[in-house]
Formats: structure tokens, C-alpha cells, sequence
């Protein structure tokens, strides 16, 4: 035996006792040394955090822990073993399918196939029987460690995977997990069998390029996802379905708020609603901005000297718009995609006292990105945007403060449209500019600030921007989906590469700190959220049309314009329906373009100075109320910013009071 094959590691289990194994042991064999009725229970195990099957050999020691289907990883370990049923079952019946990856994702699971004719939806239903078989026939996943050799000539047969085997280090360890007759190249971790695999779903196909290349061939990308109980994979479809009749670009177009054109992909075309829900979204922010941030307006083009200076011109430059120079034939210029430079410019303009700081400039210019075409999504994910974006500019004793502030600025902001978030903490990722000792620096002042708030938070090790760590704000929407929206971002590298500085209590020059932060993510991408998660039933503060005034009849039109005017008065956004169509039709409309209120009024209620209200969500229930004393609510709701519409106690209108004809 080998010196390795001898070795004894210690592993540590939570209640601190410890267990002492030979290097190379199986986890299977350690989990039956502590209970055989855990083993039946155990999904994998996590040694030093890292998660792997009971198949694997343990290679080192330290903390050890079991993982049961009650343990939030042990979900990926199901879906990763799902997407490998899934490759058995198409192999099954497709043998000619040539086999790509078969990855865990945050809602479920994928596997890439190389075939001549794309799936249809009938091959999927097809795929998913296929699948129970398999889960039935509880097939033992078997792992096995082989060289290179080996593995090439199992897979002689599938390109895509000897490609893959090609990329491993000499020093890897490549391992391949076999379910009755098929056998895929993988790292695990998966199930012990294929029994755990119950409660699934194939959800639909798309085209995805090999290695994300859009120069390399087009896969057929299968999507499923699966649970280890039945209700929380019934809770999940449902989620879905949810999602669907809440698209923002079904609703979009519905609502007549946002066009796309081919002439300009990835920007969308404002309508008049549109600009209105997006002028009132800006204006919000600005008034939450205005006593404590200065905003600025910046250039849209700048050198290419400037993005060299800043570090995106080496590490962001294939997602930039470049501009080619008339006179040196050169991309010397490009379009900004972050505003991030120009407010470093603006700082250095003039000379600053630490009296001064913090300083916090925000701007809301156009941005440009430049997203490969099949990324380019609604409004989600666009080449033309705008941020809310603002970069303060402090001492490094005030980080912890402007953190609790700027954290107390985007939790409220977020309160206000009824969203919740969780925060996340991200460390340095493999492309970066600056040294060990700055992103050491960086780190502990952006966690100790963040810690010393006391709101819990989960780690994202490797995911920080390319300048400094973040703290990331994954926000929930009523369906209950998260979306990555805010980012506070400690940054130590731009005010030495712009040489930024203060004048201290010393009179000494120092150098500032910097701090990036967004609130929304971009305007366009929070308001496709925004419709999502309303269903396009915006409060009344945020919908474009707050009130349609409907008169029954034409003889009453002259007192449905007056109502109206009454109402823009005030400041609110107000319609008047008096087309010829019945009643029913007129409200019918405006229920589909989800109006908040509904003034009817009828001959008693222009005698009386008095509108028969209709609030949406409502039915057809509604009360009479005084023209003044209706708008003295809708204002107060429309400061107040409420969430949903107000309203007394409103009878059916079957049985209430009816406008009268």
C-alpha cells in the first residue's frame, strides 16, 4: 500500500465527536458507523463545506456532515441526479443522441443533447414516462475512477464528452457514474439510487450553443425540475403557471406600456403609458435622493484611454459598445456601460476637505451593454438601460456607517412595492484587478460593516465585481421567485487609478474609498419585476391611468370633463371613456388595462356632485361618494404610496346603491 492509501484522517462530526478513517474511505461506510437508519435517510455528505456522494472517497479530513432531503444542498444532489435519469431515459430512446452536460440549476435541472431534429414537445412527454421507468427499476448509481485512456474509450462515441476529457488537468480525478446500462462522465454528486428520484417534471427545450459558443453547433437543451415531496413540486408548477400569465411581455403589450423593434434589438420603445410608470418610478427614487445625494449628468462616449484607466477596457471590453474613430480607422471610443468613470471624473474636478464626506453622486444616463442577441430577453435583459446609480466617495472610518445608511436606503425603497429581500456577500473572483493585500483590505472593512448591522446574510464566494467585494440584494416577489437587484460595492482599486484624493484633519492629502450602489439593478429590468410581480395591477401611485371616468350616457359627457378636470387638478392621472360603446363594454376595458379606480357616472350622480365608485379586484361592487371627498382619498393614497386601492365598506352592487340613468 501507498503512503496515501495509509493515511488516517480525522473527521469531525457537529456534535464534535470525531471519527478517525483511512484516507480514500467511502462516506457510505462513515454514515453506517453512526446509524444505518441515517444512511437510509442520507442524500450525500459536506466535508470541509464541500459537498459530495457517498460514492466518493474521502480525501481529506475535517468537518463532516450528513445531508438528508431536509438540508438545502441536498437538492442539488437530486436534480443533478435527475438530469442524469434524464440522459439514461433519451439514450434509451434515442440512442443517437449524442450527450453534452447535465448540470443542477437554482430551479432545477438540465442536459444538453446533440441530435438532427429538435425535440418536440410529444418527445418530452415521451422522455418523462421513460424517466419513471428508470426511477423504478431503482438502479444503483455506481461510480468509478478511471484514467484517461479508459474514459476515452467509453465515450469514443460522444464528441462532446471527449472534448470535455481533453480540458482535465493531468492531476484530475476523472470519474464516471453508470444507472443500469448507461454511463456518463461526471463528478457526481448524485443519489444512491435512482428510486430518490419521485416527484419531477420535464418542463420544455431550447437551443443552447455547445460551451454557450455561438460559433459552435446548436444543442437541444432539455429543462426539468424535481423535489423530494410531491406538494412542493405541485407548489413549484404552479409558481410557474403563475409566472406565465404574469410575463411583463404579455403584459407589456396588453397594458400598452413597452414595444421591442428588430431595427433596435434590446431597446425597448416607451409608450405614453410606459413613460409615464417610468418618469413616476424616476421620480420616486429622485425624491428619496434629493436631500442626501447630488445628481449629475454625464457623457455617453468616452476614449478608449478612460476604460483603460478604469480596468473595463481589459476585463469588460466584449461586453461594451465600440465606436470606430473616423481618422485612426481604431476602436478609440466606446459607448459607457456603467457610469462608474465618469463620476470618478467628476470627483477629481475639484478638491475636497474630509469635512466634505461622504459625497454620493447619482446618475440615471442611458447605458449601453453589449448582450449576444439569443441573452436579450424583454425587459430583463436589454442592451439599452439606465441605473439608478450612484458612488459615494468617503473615508474609510465612515464605511460602516454609509453601509447601515445605504443598506437602510434599499431595504425601505424595496418596502415601498411590497418586496422583501435577502443579502448576500461576495468575494473576489478570479478576474480582478488589484493585489491580494487591496481585496484583503477590501474584504474585511465591506464583512465587518456588514456584520456590525446585524442582518444575516449568505456567503457568494468568487462572485464579487472585478474591482472590489459586494453585498448583493436578492430580492422576492409575490410569486415567491428571487431577482438580484441592489449591490453595494467597497472599492480600493478606482481612487488610485484615477488618483482621487481629500485634504484630512492633517492637511495631508488621502486617498478616498469608494462605494458603488444601485437600487433597482437597471429601470428597465426593476420595472419588468414591478409588472410581474403587480400582475399589472398597479398601486394606485404607480399605474399610468389612476382613475377612468365613465358617463352613461352622452347627455351626462359634460359632467364626466368637468369630473375629469377636477381630478388632473389634483395632480391625479385621469381619463374620460365616452365612447358609444354600452357600459358594460367601458368597464369591461378597463378592468383588461387594470384601472385602479372607475368613476361611474349616472344622471342622479351628476345632480348630486356625486361618482358610483368601482375599485378593481373588486367585482362589481361599488359606492357613491362625493366627487371631493373621492378625491381627497385617491391623493391621500397616491402620497401615502398605499399598496392597494382603498375603499369603505362597499355593498354588492346588486344589492347597494346603482348610478343611476
Amino acid at each position: 500500500m501507498t503512503a496515501a492509501a495509509t493515511a488516517q484522517l480525522t473527521l469531525t462530526l457537529p456534535d464534535g465527536a470525531e471519527r478517525l478513517v483511512d484516507a480514500g474511505t467511502l462516506p457510505s461506510e462513515v454514515v453506517r458507523s453512526i446509524g444505518e437508519r441515517l444512511l437510509r435517510a442520507a442524500v450525500a455528505v459536506e466535508v470541509n463545506g464541500k459537498v459530495q456522494d457517498l460514492m466518493t472517497p474521502i480525501r481529506e479530513g475535517g468537518a463532516f456532515r450528513v445531508l438528508t432531503e431536509k438540508d438545502a444542498h441536498a437538492l442539488d444532489v437530486l436534480r443533478h441526479s435527475a438530469a442524469h435519469v434524464l440522459a439514461t431515459a433519451v439514450r434509451r430512446l434515442r440512442p443517437d443522441a449524442k450527450i453534452g452536460f447535465g448540470p443542477s440549476i437554482d430551479e432545477g435541472f438540465y442536459y444538453d443533447f446533440e441530435v438532427e431534429q429538435p425535440f418536440t414537445p410529444e418527445d418530452l412527454e415521451t422522455f418523462e414516462a421513460e424517466m419513471k421507468k428508470v426511477a423504478q427499476e431503482k438502479f444503483p448509481f455506481v461510480r468509478a475512477e478511471v484514467n484517461r485512456g479508459e474514459a476515452q474509450q467509453r465515450f469514443v462515441d460522444d464528441p462532446l464528452k471527449l472534448e470535455r476529457l481533453s480540458e482535465l488537468g493531468e492531476d484530475e480525478v476523472i470519474s464516471t457514474y453508470t444507472d443500469g446500462p448507461f454511463i456518463d462522465l461526471c463528478r457526481g454528486p448524485h443519489v444512491q439510487d435512482t428510486s430518490w428520484l419521485k416527484h419531477f417534471k420535464l418542463l420544455h427545450t431550447a437551443g443552447a450553443y455547445w460551451r454557450g459558443d455561438s460559433k459552435r453547433q446548436m444543442l437541444q437543451r432539455i429543462y426539468g425540475t424535481a423535489f423530494f415531496k410531491k406538494d412542493e413540486l405541485e407548489a413549484h408548477l404552479h409558481q410557474i403557471e403563475e409566472a406565465k400569465r404574469r410575463d411583463h411581455r404579455v403584459l407589456g403589450k396588453a397594458l400598452d406600456l413597452f414595444h421591442f423593434f428588430p431595427h433596435s434589438p434590446g431597446a425597448p420603445f416607451w409608450t405614453p403609458r410606459g413613460t409615464t410608470l417610468y418618469n413616476t418610478l424616476v421620480a420616486f427614487v429622485q425624491e428619496r435622493q434629493r436631500e442626501d445625494f447630488l445628481e449629475i449628468k454625464t457623457p455617453l462616449l468616452y476614449t478608449k484611454r478612460l476604460w483603460e484607466q478604469s480596468g473595463h477596457w481589459g476585463k469588460y471590453r466584449e461586453n461594451m459598445f465600440l465606436v470606430l474613430d473616423n481618422e485612426t480607422n481604431e476602436h478609440d471610443m466606446s459607448l459607457k456601460p456603467m457610469n462608474c468613470p465618469s463620476h470618478h471624473l467628476y470627483y477629481g474636478v475639484t478638491k475636497h476637505s474630509y469635512r466634505e464626506l461622504p459625497k454620493r453622486f447619482v446618475t440615471f444616463d442611458v447605458l449601453h451593454r453589449n448582450e449576444l442577441s439569443g441573452a436579450l430577453s424583454g425587459l430583463t435583459r436589454v442592451r439599452q438601460f439606465a441605473q439608478d446609480d450612484c458612488h459615494v466617495y468617503l473615508r474609510e472610518d465612515q464605511i460602516a456607517d454609509e453601509v447601515k445608511f445605504l443598506m437602510d436606503f434599499i431595504l425601505g425603497y424595496y418596502e415601498t412595492f411590497g418586496l422583501t429581500a435577502r443579502l448576500k456577500f461576495a468575494t473576489r473572483p478570479e478576474t480582478r484587478i488589484g493585489d491580494d493585500a487591496m481585496w484583503d483590505k477590501a474584504e474585511d472593512a465591506l464583512r465587518a460593516a456588514l456584520e456590525a448591522t446585524g442582518v444575516e446574510y449568505e456567503l457568494k464566494e468568487g462572485d464579487g465585481a472585478f474591482y472590489g467585494p459586494k453585498i448583493d440584494f436578492d430580492v422576492t416577489d409575490s410569486i415567491g421567485r428571487a431577482w438580484q437587484l441592489g449591490t453595494i460595492q467597497l472599492d480600493y482599486a478606482a481612487p488610485e487609478r484615477f488618483e482621487l484624493s481629500y485634504t484630512g484633519e492633517d492637511n495631508a492629502a488621502h486617498r478616498p474609498v469608494v462605494i458603488h450602489r444601485a437600487v433597482s439593478g437597471s429601470m428597465e429590468r426593476f420595472i419588468a419585476i414591478l409588472i410581474e410581480h403587480f400582475a399589472g395591477a398597479f398601486p394606485t401611485w404607480l399605474a399610468p391611468e389612476q382613475v377612468r371616468v365613465l358617463p352613461i350616457s352622452d347627455e351626462l359627457n359634460e359632467t364626466g370633463v368637468r369630473v375629469v378636470q377636477q381630478l388632473k387638478a389634483a395632480g391625479l392621472r385621469a381619463s374620460l371613456d365616452d365612447r358609444s360603446e354600452t357600459l358594460n363594454y367601458r368597464i369591461r376595458d378597463g378592468e383588461l388595462m387594470k384601472v385602479p379606480y372607475m368613476a361611474v357616472i349616472g344622471k342622479r350622480e351628476a345632480e348630486s356632485g356625486m361618482v358610483a365608485v368601482r375599485v378593481r379586484g373588486r367585482g362589481k361592487k361599488q359606492e357613491i361618494v362625493p366627487v371631493a371627498d373621492f378625491i381627497a382619498r385617491l391623493v391621500g393614497e397616491r402620497d401615502s404610496r398605499s399598496l392597494s386601492p382603498s375603499s369603505e365598506d362597499v355593498p354588492d352592487a346588486a344589492e347597494g346603491k346603482q348610478a343611476q340613468a
